[in-house]
């Protein structure tokens, strides 16, 4: 699959995916979709964390140990990754809605012990939503997907995709508008507010989807993440949302204009790791701060840094912290209790966030505390190790990537 270089570097060559037996596997209607054939499956010594890399025409899929080369799948025009966070699976947004990637590796579990399993990786026929999907939330057990184009919240089974059903529930917001929703555990509903022309904050939907709390003090609002005790943030032109139980608490950035808008989230830590802009005006900002919100006495944390990023640059490390990839080529790993910087470890070369947001640029994904770091320019990926900085492994790409996703297995 690959040519071996210098040591770690490899040479991925481009490769079509073999063809593989299939059992068959039961479909759910209630989701509009049918599920593929299940692929047949060898079992492994421990899981196999697998990452995903679209391209304009496709999807690279690698181990995410050794960077191989694993699949290399056909999608048609751009598309975004998104993973479901149930170890397995990947949305990739299409034209018309969310499709379900089978990533091809999976654990069962049995009581005290599971069993790991790979498989080729397949494009599934599942598939949720409607035009110009969104925005993709795992939370509390399930997986709430929001269609821009049709105000679509489609809120999908983890365990049972993973499986290979189609099991989800749906519902559908007065208007269209590029939005996101959350669904919690209690069967609530958390939705953005808005139309095509603006956005204007949140509603609280209970079980019957009647609304029982609302907040419309958060103007151009844009994106969530999920903290410690269950607690939700949303981000605003000017602050952000803080959502507790049905309580929602505004809190206003220490800028007339700052805007968070793209946030980082760890489920097991009370601070919201996000971006920060002030420049109202600009075309395009590549902004030179972040926010750290603490979500237990509602405060926000401005952090001065050295570098710019894009909104494809925050992370969280294993144990919660902030992990920032700037555009001076550097993983920089922040305190988030304190904002100080923990170590800053090279990467890539230098880059400049580019004009359109669907340009290739470089992305970072961390998983099992290991950052992932893409490099389109280089055609690159490298593998870093959060413990110590040290470079695990890389390997050379047949394909200029764009985005960057990942599975545990």
């Amino acid at each position: 699959m690959y040519a071996k270089l210098t040591n770690p570097t490899k040479i991925i060559a481009l490769a079509s995916v073999a063809s593989f037996a299939l059992a068959a596997c039961g479909t759910d209607s209630s989701s509009g979709g049918a599920s593929s054939a299940a692929p047949v499956a060898t079992e492994q010594e421990s899981a196999t964390p697998r990452l995903a890399l679209s391209y304009d025409g496709g999807v690279l899929i690698l181990d995410a140990n050794s960077l191989d080369q694993v699949a290399d799948i056909p999608v048609e025009g751009f598309t975004r990754l998104n993973s479901a966070g149930n170890g397995r699976n990947v949305f990739v947004s299409t034209s018309d809605g969310f499709q379900v990637l089978d990533m091809g590796t999976w654990t069962e579990s049995h009581g005290d012990h599971g069993h790991s399993y790979t498989a080729t990786p397949v494009m599934t026929d599942m598939r949720f939503g409607g035009t110009k999907p969104g925005h993709v939330v795992p939370h509390a057990g399930r997986i709430t997907l929001f269609s821009d184009g049709t105000g679509e919240v489609d809120i999908v089974d983890p365990d049972a995709l993973a499986e290979g059903r189609a099991e989800s529930t749906s519902h559908t917001v007065p208007e269209p508008h590029h939005g996101v929703a959350v669904a919690r555990a209690d069967d609530t509903l958390v939705v953005s507010v808005g139309n095509e022309d603006e956005r204007s904050g949140i509603a609280i939907l209970d079980g019957d989807r009647r609304e029982i709390a609302r907040n419309d003090q958060c103007p151009g609002i844009h994106g969530e993440s999920g903290a410690a005790d269950g607690v939700l943030t949303f981000g605003c032109e000017d602050g952000i949302l803080i959502v507790r139980g049905n309580e929602i608490q505004k809190v206003q950035s220490p800028d007339g204009y700052g805007r968070i808008g793209n946030q980082a989230g760890d489920e097991s830590s009370p601070i919201s790791f996000g971006d920060y802009k002030k420049e109202q005006d600009a075309e395009l900002e590549r902004p030179q701060q972040f926010s750290l919100t603490d979500t237990r006495n509602g405060t926000i944390r401005i952090v001065p840094i050295s570098t710019s990023y894009s909104f494809r640059s925050l992370e969280r490390g294993p144990n919660g912290e902030a992990v920032l990839l700037g555009t001076d080529g550097a993983i920089h790993v922040f305190d988030v209790n304190t904002g100080a910087e923990i170590r800053s470890v090279p990467a890539i070369g230098a880059w400049t966030e580019p004009d359109e947001w669907q340009s290739p640029m470089p992305n970072m994904v961390v998983q099992n505390g290991v950052a992932y770091v893409s490099d389109p320019s280089a055609k690159t990926i490298t593998a870093f190790d959060l413990a110590d900085g040290k470079r695990k492994d890389q390997a050379q790409l047949p394909q200029t990537t764009i985005e960057l996703t990942g599975v545990t297995g």
